[in-house]
């Protein structure tokens, strides 16, 4: 079975910057050992940033594939990071990754241009225990409330309100209100019989909001 082909990586850095030499060492010795095919290093004391890095605020900033990073980062972390970019995955990781260092305003822009990354984030709703990445997706899914990335994930969402983790089913029927359409109704209903006090609560509000009575009629 064939490899797939190493990415490239560029790396940006400043003379004065504590963390530039251990990333650029880092991503030098991915390099040596054929996990990067080329590394590109600019100094922004001597040469502009290109195009692609352009409004960068923090260095070191590296771009390794598709993934963009700021900051500190050991040889291990990269290393995982290539072999993910080489093979075209870890979309998902990284996006969780993003949220959990607060950037939300860089993953919405990504689901934007590609909403298919959204289907990822809440395909890993089920399997999320951890509370931070779970209000990161949160926040990631109010900001698209109503719009056609979110309607597309509709008929996943509603799979997942019969999910067996409680926390899974609330978030679900709340992300099924965000995205504000009727036709969710029964599934939603069905919730407010959940064996769970937080998704009941949460159903009846969903409920609210979408402006159907709680009386309809569900068949079961």
């Amino acid at each position: 079975m064939t490899s797939p082909a190493p990415v490239d990586a560029l790396l940006l850095i400043s003379t004065g910057c504590p963390h530039c030499a251990g990333v650029a060492a880092a991503l030098l010795r991915l390099v040596k050992e054929g996990q990067l095919g080329r590394l590109e290093v600019i100094n922004l004391d001597r040469q502009p940033a290109p195009p692609a890095a352009q409004g960068v605020r923090g260095l070191p900033w590296l771009r390794i594939g598709a993934f963009e990073f700021t900051g500190a980062h050991g040889y291990r972390e990269l290393a995982d990071w290539a072999a993910r970019a080489s093979t075209g995955l870890g979309w998902t990781d990284y996006l969780l990754a993003l949220l959990a260092r607060g950037e939300l305003d860089r993953v919405l822009a990504l689901v934007q241009a590609q909403p298919e990354h959204l289907g990822g984030l809440l395909d890993r709703l089920a399997g999320l225990a951890e509370l931070g990445a779970r209000i990161g997706i949160s926040a990631l899914v109010e900001s698209l409330a109503g719009s056609a990335a979110l309607h597309a994930q509709v008929p996943r969402l509603v799979e997942l309100t019969q999910a067996p983790a409680a926390h899974t089913r609330a978030d679900a029927c709340h992300f099924l209100g965000l995205a504000g359409v009727s036709e969710v109704c029964p599934a939603v209903a069905r919730l407010l019989d959940d064996e769970d006090p937080e998704v009941r609560e949460i159903a009846s509000e969903t409920l609210a909001l979408l402006d159907r009575p709680q009386t309809e009629e569900v068949s079961r």
